[in-house]
């Protein structure tokens, strides 16, 4: 008698969903915590200027923006024996774990910045597909009444991941080297690859190409064959002025939070006194008490109470906690000040992040779901480099209360742009255009 192995299917189960993509959106944390953070931590710590700095930050920042160009060819060009995205975030994981290797041996990177700065971007352009490929796969297997959950564990795994490699990484990179830092980084997002590895998005499909499985229903009913009808779908929804309300939200919010977040080491560094792991540690254990929170709340409170009424007291409390700091400049050098700081605004930051990632999720076609929802990260990497390249600039001809509020103003504003959002109306509007588009290829087809 054989027994028979039975694999997860994403299809069947709401906790393989659950547990999936929170896996990958850890490992991605992983990555993002060590490049967005802690690097430029180390960095001012080891006397770097705010421009070198914000050039290192935008170069892990820029392949982010490209990747309008890698989701379509993933909607249009897809192996369906093994699924319509799995292929992809295999692709990505591996890649990513890869590029890591190959950064980790990079001589002496503090002094070879072109160098360095080059090898974060490829680590960037790997973590870009991953991420691409994930919500791709998110958008198709995820129901809509699950994302708002979804997103809360997907958002504060990432979280979770990034505290990790920021404090592990941190430690190691003063303990020992740069080089063990980021191979044991590789090596645990190696670790998260056996969950795409392992699973399978619908029932039948195979978990290798050389392994026993076929193309599955949903996925030639999903996979759309012709470059043409995939542009103009595109085309049609955004055409739509709720989706690009959203595209603007996205632009503006993950600006302002890579704005600030590339300044608070320069000013833990250079005004509280801190050193960077101090820093790092300190971020760390916010990022930790955001994910985990972001975990057990963040998506109840958004399916209890709806995302733009939750979202928009995130908001306000970010502003009310940045203008606080601005202002009680005495307290700049008071360590439990700064930390508690850190610690209140991760968490809504967090919850806010969950938000509006829920919304743009939520105003995604499924036909085109990967080139959809990777325009909308698109727009905000974009933002996240503009927000980068503001630092140098911005904080050498302005004052530290002058940067902080240029924050605020960012935040303002977009919790003015999601209250002219019409989410009800978007919806509808997508259901229409993808029954048209069903009709289409079915017409080209025959």
């Amino acid at each position: 008698m054989t027994t028979r192995i039975t694999v997860p299917v994403l299809s069947e189960s709401a906790f393989w969903r659950y547990f999936t993509f929170t896996a990958l959106y850890f490992a991605e944390g992983l990555n993002m915590g060590l490049l967005f953070v802690g690097i430029p931590a180390w960095m001012a710590q080891n006397s770097k200027t705010p421009t070198e700095i914000g050039q290192f930050a935008a170069a892990c920042a820029l392949p982010w923006t490209f990747k309008f160009i890698v989701a379509p060819l993933m909607d249009r060009y897809a192996y369906l024996p093994m699924g319509r995205k799995r292929p992809w975030v295999l692709f990505g994981q591996l890649g990513l774990m890869g590029s890591l290797i190959v950064m980790a041996y990079i001589p002496d990177p503090l002094n070879n910045l072109n160098l360095f700065a080059g090898a974060a971007f490829l680590v960037s352009s790997f973590g870009a597909i991953q991420d691409a490929a994930v919500d791709g796969m998110a958008v198709d297997a995820i129901p809509g009444e699950q994302q708002a959950r979804a997103n809360g564990f997907m958002g504060g795994a990432r979280m979770i991941g990034s505290s990790l490699s920021l404090a592990g990484g941190s430690w190691l990179m003063n303990q020992y080297n740069f080089t063990v830092s980021t191979l044991a980084l590789a090596a645990l997002i190696g670790l998260m690859t056996l969950v795409p590895l392992v699973l399978r998005e619908d029932r039948g499909e195979k978990i290798l190409p050389w392994s026993a499985g076929t193309v599955s229903v949903k996925a030639q009913q999903m996979q759309i064959s012709s470059w043409t009808t995939i542009l103009q779908s595109l085309y049609s929804l955004f055409r739509l002025k709720n989706s690009l309300l959203v595209a603007l939200l996205m632009f503006i919010t993950m600006g302002s939070y890579n704005y600030f977040e590339t300044l608070l080491p320069l000013f833990a560094v250079n005004v509280s006194g801190w050193t960077n792991v101090s820093y790092s540690q300190a971020f760390a254990s916010a990022d930790l008490i955001g994910g985990v929170s972001g975990i057990l709340l963040g998506g109840v409170l958004i399916e209890r109470f709806g995302k733009k009424r939750m979202i928009g007291l995130y908001f306000l409390g970010i502003m009310g906690i940045t203008i606080a700091l601005a202002l009680l400049t005495p307290y700049w050098t008071d360590s439990v000040f700064i930390q508690g700081f850190i610690i209140v605004y991760r968490w809504l930051n967090a919850f806010a992040k969950i938000g509006v990632y829920a919304i743009a999720m939520e105003c995604c076609s499924k036909k085109v779901s990967a080139s959809q929802f990777t325009f909308y990260m698109t727009i905000g990497a974009v933002g996240s480099m503009v927000g980068a390249t503001l630092i140098g600039p911005i904080k050498e001809n302005f004052s530290w209360q002058f940067t902080m509020l240029l924050f605020v103003g960012l935040i303002a504003l977009a919790w003015l742009v999601m209250r002219s959002l019409n989410i009800s109306k978007l919806e509808m509007q997508i259901a229409q255009l993808d029954e048209q588009t069903f009709e289409d290829e079915v017409y080209w087809m025959s």
